[in-house]
């Protein structure tokens, strides 16, 4: 880029190739890519919202409607675009569900403010009146709220089939939304009269085969291993489970060592007190009155022939995730010398049991009292199917686990969107100013949730905002759009619920990303260095093709 006066030498100040957009011109690019990115995931919304098909450069397909899975695969270039994507992620770290609402909104909100900005209404009056009006949601969304206790199972499940009523596992989303939460209810801790849901105490295991109704929660945990001698059990019942964090081997030195030995009793000798070792191992855990054991390490050959011939059940190199996750369900402490262990240390489990599932020997640990890591096994036809039902998993069990949190929940199908826009209408009055008309552009945006949901279902937008509009405006503010009966209609009697934490994040998300971008007025973009050290597409330097 170069700056001077007419006659003067011009000045460099980017380096060549940079390139640079500045004022209206950059914003409306930006907010293009944007809407680009929004309308991408818009058709998925809602039960009648489409999939996509997404194919990587290796060849690999991914079939889903879920927001942040089809932004994560899709390779977005434009700087703007990214930040979209940002928008999912951050909502699906917070709340597990949403990501298409945080989305779509997020590109409304920019759509809206381009009609400001060709008003000639400036871009942080825009993002002023946005923040402000996000602000007022927080406001307005807790005062619409409705009480959840965790004791209410019932409304619990309505709110995790209602996360799945847009996924290709509709058909079994009671089921699966029984799963869920009990699986949240089993790891729910209690703590300063709050509740605290880990989802990392929740193991998701895949495997294919059977069908999708097959999916069965397990008060227990899978271990993906075998049993590590073949004459071992393969079923135990009344467990007593030791999970050890220690070699049953002989530990090497940790330097350069060398045995001489010169007669034949010397080996004789060597060899006795190795085996002397690992029986004292075995009888350890046998006087501790252990049946199965868990090793995060290895087992040498001869201790796997001592616990085989003892009846014990033991697995080795077990992960260390999974080595806590057995501990929190069995009620096991994870010790890590051998000689503390005591019968206090054992974990207990119903059954411990070696199950061969497709080509794969698994370890079932189930049958745990009060296990506080529980597991979910997982099952559908295809590999495709089995993806999407674990993703459709993952959204319910975060979905139950904020309401079990926060103790609150709104009305979902459009019903709470529609009252948070008249509500703002409403206050926007009271604001005056250019602020006004920023605040009731978000209003409208707001709209892009229940249009959206009518235009996926085939219904006329336009007939439904009206109907929607007008039950609000009666006090029918649980209103929403039926999108199964083509109409408007009570949600909260259709169950149709969401946690109070999911809106609240959308809202924040999307108001944050649309400002972020409105208040950039100067793209400088360096050039993009090209692999082959800067040779052209057929091998050569630059552009010139001739050969000497």
């Amino acid at each position: 880029m170069m700056a001077g006066q007419s006659g003067q030498v011009p000045i460099l100040i980017l380096k060549e190739g940079t390139k640079r957009e500045r004022g209206k011109d950059a914003q409306f690019n930006n907010i293009k890519a944007a809407m680009t990115i929004s309308d991408a995931v818009k058709t998925t919304l809602g039960p009648r919202g489409m999939d996509k098909m997404l194919v990587d450069s290796m060849g690999d397909v991914v079939i889903t409607n879920d927001g942040v899975t089809i932004l994560k695969e899709m390779e977005i270039d434009h700087p703007a675009a990214k930040m979209l994507v940002e928008v999912a992620k951050t909502q699906d770290s917070e709340c597990g569900d949403g990501t298409t609402t945080a989305v779509v909104l997020a590109g409304e909100l920019l759509k809206k403010s381009q009609e400001l900005i060709d008003n000639n209404v400036h871009p942080t009056v825009i993002t002023r009146g946005f923040k402000e009006a996000a602000s007022k949601c927080m406001e307005f969304l807790d005062s619409i709220a409705l009480k959840v206790s965790p004791d209410d199972k019932e409304t619990l499940r309505e709110i995790a089939a209602t996360a799945m009523s847009s996924k290709g596992v509709a058909g079994v989303r009671d089921h699966l939304a029984k799963i869920a939460v009990d699986a949240v209810l089993s790891v729910a801790e209690q703590s300063g009269g709050k509740y605290k849901v880990d989802d990392d105490d929740i193991q998701i295991v895949k495997k294919q085969g059977g069908g999708i109704s097959d999916t069965q929660l397990l008060k227990g945990i899978i271990i993906d291993k075998e049993p590590v001698h073949s004459a071992m059990p393969k079923l135990v019942k009344d467990a007593k489970i030791a999970v050890i964090d220690a070699a049953l081997e002989i530990k090497k030195t940790e330097f350069d060592s060398k045995i001489e030995i010169s007669d034949p009793s010397q080996l004789r000798g060597f060899l006795d007190e190795e085996e002397h070792m690992l029986r004292t191992m075995v009888d350890n855990i046998k006087k501790a009155g252990a049946n199965v054991v868990f090793c995060q390490k290895g087992i040498d050959d001869l201790a796997q022939h001592f616990l085989a011939k003892e009846g014990i059940f033991a697995v080795r190199r077990v992960k260390k995730s999974d080595m806590e996750k057995l501990a929190k369900a069995t009620g096991a402490n994870i010790v890590t010398k051998l000689n503390d262990l005591a019968s206090k240390d054992l974990g207990f489990a119903a059954t411990v049991e070696a199950r061969k599932i497709q080509d794969d020997e698994m370890t079932f640990v189930t049958g745990c009292k009060n296990p506080k890591s529980v597991s979910i096994l997982v099952r559908g036809g295809s590999e495709h199917v089995v993806d999407e039902v674990e993703r459709s998993i993952v959204d319910a069990i975060s979905v139950a686990a904020l309401a079990v949190e926060d103790g609150k929940m709104v009305v979902g199908a459009g019903a709470t969107a529609i009252e948070l826009s008249q509500k703002l209408r409403d206050y926007a009055t009271s604001v005056g100013g250019r602020e006004q008309i920023a605040i009731e552009a978000f209003a409208d945006a707001l709209e892009v949730i229940p249009s959206s949901l009518a235009e996926n279902a085939g219904m006329d937008t336009i007939d439904i905002l009206i109907d929607l509009r007008s039950s609000h405006k009666n006090g029918n503010k649980y209103h929403g759009v039926d999108v199964l009966n083509g109409k408007v209609a009570d949600m909260l009697k259709a169950k149709v619920l969401e946690p109070i934490r999911v809106g609240r994040q959308a809202i924040q998300s999307a108001t944050d990303a649309a400002c972020m971008i409105l208040r950039i007025d100067d793209v400088i973009a360096a050039k993009s260095s090209s692999p082959g050290g800067g040779k052209s597409p057929g091998g050569k330097e630059g552009s010139d093709e001739s050969e000497d």
